[in-house]
């Protein structure tokens, strides 16, 4: 079996004010039940009150986050480019760019670079083949979502 292209590692380092990955219009933002119980806590609520305030399901019923009305960006952005829950954020949040659809091929993974200055930046740092399958591993549990509120 072959090893993915990015097994030994890939530079990147997020970029402070940068924004770029929360600000696509229409993007989705899939829920663990874990991230619901973070945003809930953090918003000083009940969890079910938050995913009626803060929430939206897909067409099969998976909880997703809102985006903002009059441009369809993640409501969690500010002006600034700055996740008003960066501590809190969403597991899938913390697993960009280290998504399966990104890393699927090199095509795919050229796109994403040239969105994302994290990946060619001075500062960049490598991110370890290991640390990067926990990500995708977090994205795809994300993906998964849920349909319907049960307390973890």
């Amino acid at each position: 079996m072959t090893d993915a292209w990015w097994a030994d590692g890939v530079s990147f380092q997020c970029q402070p004010d940068c924004g770029r990955c929360c600000d696509q219009p229409g993007g989705i933002v899939y829920l663990a039940p874990t991230d619901a119980e973070k945003l809930a806590e953090h918003a000083g609520m009940e969890v079910e009150a938050w995913l009626r305030r803060d929430c939206t399901k897909t067409l099969d019923g998976r909880y997703i986050l809102r985006s903002r009305q009059g441009d369809g960006i993640c409501i969690y952005l500010n002006e600034k480019k700055q996740c008003n829950v960066y501590q809190v954020r969403p597991q899938q949040c913390k697993a960009f760019p280290w998504w399966a659809e990104n890393l699927r091929s090199k095509r795919s993974w050229n796109q994403v670079k040239e969105s994302c200055p994290g990946l060619t930046a001075d500062d960049a740092i490598i991110i370890s083949g290991e640390d990067i399958r926990l990500h995708v591993q977090a994205d795809r549990q994300s993906t998964r979502g849920f349909r319907k509120w049960e307390k973890v």
